[in-house]
């Protein structure tokens, strides 16, 4: 006879990897059933996009394997995302559980590419994402997630998002003239994205990603200053020019004390498709070495693809389009790294 108390006891040995903690205080164990010397397990993780899942249930697998009697070990994987512990003074976003915002300091880095892949991984993971365009000069975001037309406004006020590759989406597109020029001044930049933010029904989410435009003004600071951010990715390029400006970016946050998720180095090196011989025209690595000298995660190293850029055009990102590319794949594990990095974040803060 094989008792649930004893693969209970298994389990408790088994170690979350980035959590430092076994899985049974952690509460992760739903279900255990046994029959037969056949076991099947019900484990619930803190994010769909989890990037240690195989390694978890190797551990687990391992760990009950090894009891006698034992044949043959499931393991089901289920998720839920915990909501981020209240800030004072910012008022949370209803139904909406993390804030995520894409940075750059520097226009052109490719800040609204990784923006839109990080979205769509996270909701092909199966996760309940929402993807906003806080650039109110130069809203680019349906065009790269190929969602076109008006927002439709409920009776009680509340903008519905655009649904594209199941992400919801939200522009001042939507809502505008997308040809006409905003020349707006500060209080109107700061009205609008409040507007974006709060009256959108966003319903339901597990994440929020905000494409924030670039450099250190209004529409930052609005982000920043009236909603909890459950931290933020710096995009950069190899290159010192880049480098140097995202430095004053990560400055920004770190002083209003928003958690720094990680930096991704993006079009790191060119593979020739005819000859596979790698050119860094953006020089290489300057995005690591930063991430290190200012103590923040590397999330990875995203190549140049004429797919990406080819996919942003056409409203499909590189990780639906091409899946199984080199970048498709780094921007996919960007994700599980996003996702990874806020579910420590909320544990230690939930064990302070």
């Amino acid at each position: 006879m094989i008792s649930i108390q004893d693969i209970r006891s298994a389990l408790s040995k088994v170690e979350e990897p980035e959590l430092h903690r076994d899985i049974v205080s952690l509460n992760m164990v739903k279900s255990i059933a046994e029959s037969q010397g056949r076991v099947n397990l019900v484990v619930e993780l803190t994010t769909p996009a989890c990037p240690l899942k195989d390694e978890m249930k190797a551990r687990i697998v391992k760990a009950v394997s090894a009891l006698p009697g034992v044949m043959d070990v499931q393991v089901e994987f289920t998720s839920r995302v915990v909501a981020a512990r209240p800030v004072q003074a910012k008022a949370p976003i209803p139904g909406v559980k993390h804030i995520v915002a894409v940075y750059a300091c520097k226009g052109g880095v490719g800040k609204s590419t990784v923006a839109t892949n990080l979205a769509c991984a996270l909701a092909l993971k199966g996760a309940q994402v929402g993807l906003l365009d806080a650039d109110i000069h130069g809203p680019n975001i349906p065009l790269m997630m190929g969602a076109s037309g008006k927002a439709e406004v409920s009776e009680k006020n509340k903008i519905t998002p655009l649904r594209a590759h199941n992400v919801k989406t939200m522009s001042l597109a939507y809502v505008m003239e997308s040809d006409s020029p905003k020349i707006w001044r500060g209080p109107m930049i700061h009205g609008a994205v409040q507007q974006l933010l709060r009256d959108t029904e966003w319903g339901e989410l597990d994440y929020l990603i905000i494409d924030l435009p670039p450099g250190t003004g209004d529409a930052q600071l609005t982000v920043v200053q009236s909603v909890p951010l459950s931290g933020v990715v710096i995009v950069t390029t190899p290159q010192a020019v880049s480098l140097l400006d995202g430095a004053k970016g990560i400055g920004m946050f770190q002083k209003l004390k928003i958690p720094l998720l990680g930096l991704v180095e993006n079009m790191s090196g060119f593979e020739c498709p005819h000859c596979q011989q790698v050119t860094d025209i953006f020089s290489k690595g300057g995005g690591e070495r930063e991430a290190m000298r200012l103590h923040m995660p590397f999330l990875n190293a995203v190549p140049i693809d004429p797919q990406i850029v080819t996919g942003g055009d056409q409203g499909t990102p590189v990780v639906i389009s091409h899946p199984d590319s080199v970048a498709a794949i780094k921007l996919f594990q960007i994700a599980e790294r996003v996702a990874a990095n806020i579910s420590v974040q909320q544990f230690a803060l939930a064990n302070v």
